[in-house]
């Protein structure tokens, strides 16, 4: 009996012990998780920044230059990003699901390449209509709702490619064009500065045919080989971005036309590199991908603050051939 009621006393001693920890202490840490949206729930705690990227695409080694810039920035400033676009550049639905997905989210900001300026507008608007800010990049759109855009002056870049193909193929004869496409910015600005170059300032060379790869390099090739077999003495191509350059390349390979018909491309990657090195391509504009990535979060991140953000963000461009490509300057703005 004696045994029974010390056992007793102890289980109670032991009861109050227990009671009294769980009273006077917290195992909580006081800090709540931010939410998919980029808020945060919880008296006191800092709101994150959650900027969603839209592409154009995603398969293209520019894309991933844009990327890297755009992480820079973010683990620079402190924000989250995402970054996203669709396999191909074509995919205009895909990527206006995106959009649309990203908005849902409520992000502090968002940034958005279009691939079709005027299919996008009404998704803007509903941003726009939340206080959320676009900041367009590489791409604009038809639209005063971007508070600024982050791009090459695409005209004055395509009119320098003009120039430089002028004088290979010594200003004058046959030429052609492969471009992404006819709905974004990007595809219509370099169209029509490299077209209106010609036009303008050299007579005696004709563009004998436009067309348009959606930035595939495979149908691009495809194009390319048409035109050549159409254009028997054509003396030249232009290559308008990364996919369509590179299936110019492929085609002037096998058609075995190297040495015969000058190519000149925009964009960077492994295979313009390659084959201005081994000879098959003459040239190429490079944009600055990375400072493209860096400047839209930037630019995010000062709207999202109230900050003034200027109306266009010029992330320049540049010519590279056998001559300068290895240079410092260009080093730094091309990509594989």
């Amino acid at each position: 009996m004696k045994k029974l009621s010390v056992l007793v006393l102890i289980l109670m001693l032991t009861a109050g012990l227990l009671a009294a920890c769980g009273a006077s202490g917290s195992t909580a840490t006081g800090t709540d998780s931010p939410s998919e949206g980029g808020s945060s729930s919880g008296s006191g705690a800092e709101e994150e920044i959650y900027i969603p990227i839209i592409s154009k695409g995603f398969q293209h080694q520019f894309w991933q230059a844009v990327k890297a810039g755009a992480e820079q920035a973010g683990q620079e400033l402190g924000v989250r990003i995402t970054f996203e676009g669709p396999e191909t550049e074509s995919q205009v639905d895909k990527q206006i699901e995106m959009l649309q997905a990203a908005l849902d989210k409520k992000p502090s900001a968002i940034g958005f390449a279009a691939l079709d300026s005027q299919a996008s507008i009404p998704y803007l608007k509903k941003a726009q209509e939340n206080n959320i800010p676009v900041i367009a990049f590489d791409s604009g759109v038809e639209s005063d709702i971007p508070v600024t855009t982050a791009s090459t002056d695409n005209m004055a870049a395509s009119a320098l490619a003009a120039d430089k193909m002028a004088k290979l193929i010594g200003n004058e004869g046959k030429i052609a064009m492969v471009v992404h496409d006819q709905t974004s910015v990007t595809g219509v600005s370099r169209r029509d500065g490299f077209k209106k170059q010609i036009e303008d300032k050299y007579p005696n060379i004709e563009i004998v045919d436009i067309q348009y790869g959606g930035g595939d390099h495979l149908k691009s090739t495809d194009l390319a080989k048409a035109m050549m077999q159409a254009h028997p003495d054509l003396k030249g191509i232009f290559g308008a971005n990364e996919g369509s350059a590179v299936g110019v390349i492929n085609a002037v390979t096998e058609m075995k036309k190297e040495g015969q018909i000058v190519v000149v491309g925009f964009d960077s990657g492994k295979a313009q590199i390659d084959a201005i090195k081994n000879g098959t391509m003459a040239g190429a504009i490079t944009q600055n991908p990375v400072g493209i990535g860096y400047e839209t979060v930037k630019a995010a991140v000062a709207a999202i603050k109230g900050e003034k953000v200027e109306p266009q963000i010029d992330t320049g461009f540049y010519w590279y051939d056998k001559n300068n490509i290895d240079s410092d300057e260009i080093k730094a703005v091309i990509y594989e």
